[in-house]
C-alpha cells in the first residue's frame, strides 16, 4: 500500500473517530491529496507584560512548504527546551524582565546555562534585549510563538477532552 494511500485512509479515520466521540472540530484533508490548495492562517490579539499586539496571516500551503527551512527550524529549535518555554512564559506573563529574573524564574543553576539558552531564542529572533538591557518577547513574535505552542500541544493531544 502506497504512503499516500495510508495518509488518506488515517485522516479518513480520524474524521470517523472524531465525529464518533463528538470533537466538534473540523479534520482538513492532509495535503497533496488533491484537494486543489486552498489557504490556512492564524491570528489574534494579546495583551502580554507590557504591551498589546494584533496579529493576522494567511499563506496557501504551498507557499508556506516553499519557504526556507533553516529559519523556522531554528525558531522551532529554539523553543524545543522547556527552560526556553519557562523563559518566554515569564516574558509574556510579567513583560521586559533583567537576566537575573529569568534565571530565578527558570531555576537555572548557572548564568552560562541562562545565557546559551537566551541565545537561543534571540539568534531565532523570537525574544531581544530592549534598550535598557532587559529581555523581551519580540512584540512580533507573540502571537506566533503562542500559536506554535498551542499547535504542539494539539498534536501531543493535550487540548482533546
Amino acid at each position: 500500500m502506497a504512503a499516500v494511500d495510508l495518509v488518506q485512509r488515517l485522516a479518513e479515520l480520524e474524521r470517523r473517530v472524531a465525529a464518533l466521540e463528538g470533537d466538534g472540530r473540523a479534520t482538513a484533508d492532509p495535503p497533496g491529496n488533491g484537494g486543489g490548495g486552498g489557504t490556512f492562517g492564524y491570528g489574534g490579539r494579546v495583551e502580554f507584560g507590557d504591551g498589546q499586539v494584533s496579529w493576522r496571516i494567511d499563506v496557501t500551503p504551498e507557499h508556506a512548504l516553499s519557504l526556507t527551512d533553516r529559519p523556522r527550524v531554528e525558531v522551532l529549535s529554539a523553543l524545543a527546551h522547556p527552560a526556553r518555554v519557562e523563559i518566554v512564559r515569564t516574558l509574556l506573563d510579567q513583560g521586559a524582565q533583567p537576566a537575573a529574573a529569568l534565571q530565578e524564574a527558570t531555576r537555572l543553576g548557572s548564568t552560562g546555562r541562562l545565557y546559551h539558552h537566551l541565545k537561543a531564542l534571540t539568534g531565532s529572533g523570537v525574544v531581544e534585549q530592549d534598550e535598557r538591557g532587559n529581555y523581551r518577547l519580540r512584540p512580533a513574535a507573540a502571537i506566533p510563538v503562542l500559536v506554535l505552542l498551542t499547535a504542539a500541544s494539539d498534536v501531543a493531544g493535550q487540548l482533546r477532552s
